[in-house]
């Protein structure tokens, strides 16, 4: 496929996305909008489009590519999730919704004070604008090797173009927008995954008979492991981890709950996470099947498989299965990644807002150009992140920055934990330094682990990082 006909594809695709801009935010361009949606979603939409801002276009690529080194062993992990969901819908977002928040993090300057508050806020803002920028960063790098590199366009023109879209699509209405725009992403990235799996079953002549025959005696189709404690994919390690995963990068953040705070009421809010929690274990397992498929596919051509498992679906889609896979590979990561990251773009523009510069306290109009301000702030960080990453080139460094923001929910999950598990009042002013202090006592110990157990510490590096906080607080605080 040419690189004439992915752009006039991208083209129309956002012009889909400023059609809704427009129809949704004509008549409501305020804070309460762009924060909370007026508080009118349809549970029903902020659930499909919460799936779409979940699976990232980093994700889209990652997750076939995972059948080859861990088989399907990812799915314990989408179980975990799943038990995760649950206990959001029954213990944070009742608790968010009596509360009547904007920003989930003013829970804890009611709860401990303003150092505890602005500690909290301020990990989210650091952790969601590195994971997002390296996101947008990788994606925005696929489309420059398939289109603009041929073109001689520089990088910082396609990150311009990517973030300045973006900007232009939830500038109006923010959250209220988004809900919409996510859920016409999430169509469009399940109905390209669905075909996708359907073409490369013409591919290898299976029916759908043949094709579950095939997954189910399939060499890498193992999903448990019980007998090997010492595996990262060791059953207990990856559902337990999902669990807490899940509270910590969804219940605990602002991006996720902010689209769950414009439901209604907290009846729909939970119906929304229920539904989204069962839609997202079967659209991990075909994605899994998918990159299985891709494997057969490759063994039955001979087709030499790519160093990193991250490479097998571009290489397939854009070399061995003709255009119609390329055209629904492009839409597929289009959709994942802008769906992940405008909702990123509007929860940090929330966040700071609120958060940071108080805007809850100003005058109406003062706060909404405070609120337009860190708009525009937000989306020239996001460039700038992508330039950084773009000069750095260096894929070791970007997984090394990606594990670092993985440590930093850690003190969240721990913050969280003990203002509603405990009713002990915190010495406020100790917080920052515990949950500065956490993350580096995790690092330490995955290093001590790593080097003379030879045992390097995987998702488990969460909980311990929260537990870690958790005693800290303990530590320093008395009864209430």
């Amino acid at each position: 496929m040419s690189g004439i006909a992915i752009l006039f594809i991208i083209a129309i695709y956002f012009s889909l996305l400023l059609l809704i801009s427009f129809i949704v935010g004509r008549k409501s361009t305020g804070n309460d909008a762009f924060f909370l949606g007026n508080k009118k979603s349809p549970w029903w939409i902020v659930a499909i489009g919460m799936v779409g801002s979940s699976i990232s276009g980093v994700s889209f690529i990652s997750v076939p590519g995972m059948v080859h080194g861990i088989d399907f062993t990812y799915m314990q992990t989408v179980f975990g999730f799943f038990f995760g969901y649950i206990i959001i819908a029954n213990v944070l977002l009742p608790l968010y919704y009596k509360l009547n928040l904007t920003s989930i993090y003013s829970y804890l300057e009611d709860r401990f004070g303003k150092y505890s508050y602005k500690t909290g806020a301020s990990f989210f803002l650091v952790s969601r604008i590195i994971g997002s920028g390296i996101r947008l960063f990788l994606v925005t790098l696929i489309l420059q090797h398939l289109i603009f590199d041929a073109w001689h366009i520089p990088f910082v023109i396609t990150a311009l173009g990517a973030v300045f879209m973006i900007w232009l699509y939830t500038h109006r209405s923010g959250i209220k927008t988004i809900v919409w725009t996510d859920t016409l992403q999430t169509l469009c990235l399940f109905s390209a995954l669905i075909l996708m799996v359907v073409h490369v079953s013409k591919q290898l002549n299976f029916n759908f008979d043949d094709l579950s025959k095939a997954i189910m005696h399939y060499d890498h189709s193992r999903i448990f492991v019980f007998d090997n404690w010492h595996s990262k994919q060791n059953f207990f390690k990856q559902f337990f981890s999902g669990i807490f995963i899940a509270i910590v990068m969804t219940g605990l953040d602002q991006d996720m709950m902010q689209k769950n705070l414009t439901c209604r009421n907290l009846h729909d809010a939970k119906k929304n996470m229920y539904w989204y929690g069962i839609a997202f274990v079967p659209l991990n397992f075909i994605f899994l099947t998918l990159g299985a498929m891709l494997l057969m596919l490759a063994s039955k051509n001979n087709i030499p498989l790519p160093t990193s498992p991250d490479d097998i679906l571009p290489l397939f889609a854009t070399q061995y299965l003709g255009s119609v896979v390329t055209f629904l590979f492009v839409i597929g990561i289009i959709a994942a990644t802008f769906a992940s990251s405008d909702s990123a773009l509007a929860s940090l523009t929330t966040s700071f807002s609120v958060d940071i510069l108080g805007v809850n306290q100003d005058d109406s109009k003062t706060a909404e150009r405070k609120r337009k301000l860190t708009h525009i702030g937000m989306s020239v960080l996001f460039v700038l992140i992508m330039l950084v990453f773009k000069v750095l080139n260096n894929k070791s460094i970007i997984d090394a920055v990606y594990t670092i923001v993985s440590y930093t929910y850690g003190p969240l999950l721990g913050m969280f934990a003990f203002g509603l598990f405990t009713h002990r009042k915190v010495k406020d002013k100790m917080v920052p330094w515990l949950a500065i202090l956490s993350p580096i006592i995790c690092y330490g110990l995955n290093l001590i682990s790593t080097t003379v157990f030879n045992y390097p510490l995987g998702y488990e590096l969460l909980i311990i990082n929260g537990l870690l906080t958790f005693i800290g607080m303990w530590l320093y605080s008395e009864r209430n």
